[in-house]
Order: C-alpha cells, then structure tokens, then sequence
C-alpha cells in the first residue's frame, strides 16, 4: 500500500482527513497511533517526530506530509478522485481554504483548550483560558449561523459542492455539538451537522471512533 495514514480515530484533525480519503475511495492502509503506549508514540515518532498527528507517508514517492489541510490538497493533487475537495477555480479556492482554517482555529482549537483542561492535574486548571476558549467557540458558531441561514436546506460550506471546508467542519461541529448542544441555540449550524452526519465518509469516520469515545473526559 503506497499511502499511510497515522492517526487515531478520535482525534478531530484525524477525521477531518479520513473523511477526505474516504470521499474518494483512496486506497490507504490505517495505522493508529497510540500516544499513551511508548512503543506506539517511538514508532510515530520515528515518522514525524513533532508526535501529532494526522501524518500520511507516501511510500512510492517517499515523502512524508503532516496537518489535516495539507494532507487534504496533497491527495487533491497526486490521488484526485470524484469529489474535488479544492476547488480549481482560485477565487473559489481561496474561500475553501478561509472557511477551513476557520473551524480549525477557531472551533476546533478552543474544544480542544475546553476538553484537554479536564485532564490536567488537580490544581493545574486553567478556568479563565477555558472560559475565554467557550467565548471564541460561541461567537465563531454566531458567525456560522449567520453564514449558513440563508442557504439551502441541501447545501454545503461552499455552496452545493462538498469540499475541504466541510471536511474541516464535520468532526469540528460534531464535537462543539457535545460541549454546546447546537440546536438549543444555532438551529442551522444544527441542520448542517446533519447533514454532514448523513455524508457516508463521515458516517464512516464516526463509527469508527465510536470505540473510543468513552476515552473523551465528561
């Protein structure tokens, strides 16, 4: 198998590439990475020694390419399929490229500040750095609500074409939906999340986190 995948499948960033490989039925092997097992955490090292992941080596080009947002525009690139995940027109591109850094740095990085703080040690919690990372992960689910509330009942970050953007936003919204139950107060960021859970690539990535997601602190 040409392409590796390390990851785990809880991981948000993780899912966010799968959903790109599973999109466009390429041909990967899955290697998970365990972070608390030593022997697990020295092989990854061995690949990427920064120790985060998603990684994907490509072991026919020999080249190895971590963080979600790149691994999605390398395959965009070398392993195209039926969903064009980076839209070719550049004025198109660029507005993908915004709406996934978006839900990267401004939902998914405060969920991570939110549940990470709950692991720390008795003493060693950061109350007013969690409140300012819940702050940031309501006004940046406003802003998605104002964007997407005039759309179509049918359609994506990007319009009517499913792309890098809603790889981004699928796992992000999936997991800012357990901290911050989003209908309650952003009923078409909701609707979206829906549709995106009914998005068989993310239906898939989601079952497989499944075994794990009792490891997510409460």
């Amino acid at each position: 198998m040409s392409l590796l995948l390390y990851c785990h499948p809880l991981s948000s960033f993780c899912q966010k590439a799968l959903i790109a490989l599973y999109e466009n039925d390429t041909p990967f092997e899955l290697r998970i990475v365990d972070l608390g097992n030593e022997a697990s955490r020295a092989e990854f090292k061995t690949i990427w020694p920064i120790g985060k992941f998603p990684v994907l080596r490509d072991n026919a080009k020999d080249l190895t390419i971590p963080e979600s947002s790149i691994i999605i525009e390398y395959l965009s690139v070398h392993y195209p399929g039926r969903t064009q995940l980076v839209p070719a027109d550049a004025e198109l591109a660029w507005q993908t490229r915004l709406r996934d850094r978006f839900y990267d740095l401004y939902v998914n990085t405060p969920i991570g500040k939110i549940v990470t703080d709950r692991l720390r040690p008795a003493g060693k919690s950061d109350p007013h750095g969690v409140e300012e990372a819940r702050t940031l992960l309501r006004t940046a689910c406003d802003m998605i609500e104002r964007d997407i509330s005039g759309m179509g009942p049918n359609t994506w970050a990007m319009g009517d074409a499913f792309t890098m953007a809603d790889c981004a936003a699928a796992p992000a919204l999936l997991y800012a939906n357990m901290l911050m139950p989003l209908r309650d107060s952003h009923k078409s960021v909701a609707a979206y999340l829906d549709r995106l859970m009914e998005r068989p690539s993310f239906g898939r990535a989601v079952k497989e986190a499944q075994p794990y997601l009792a490891l997510m602190p409460k």
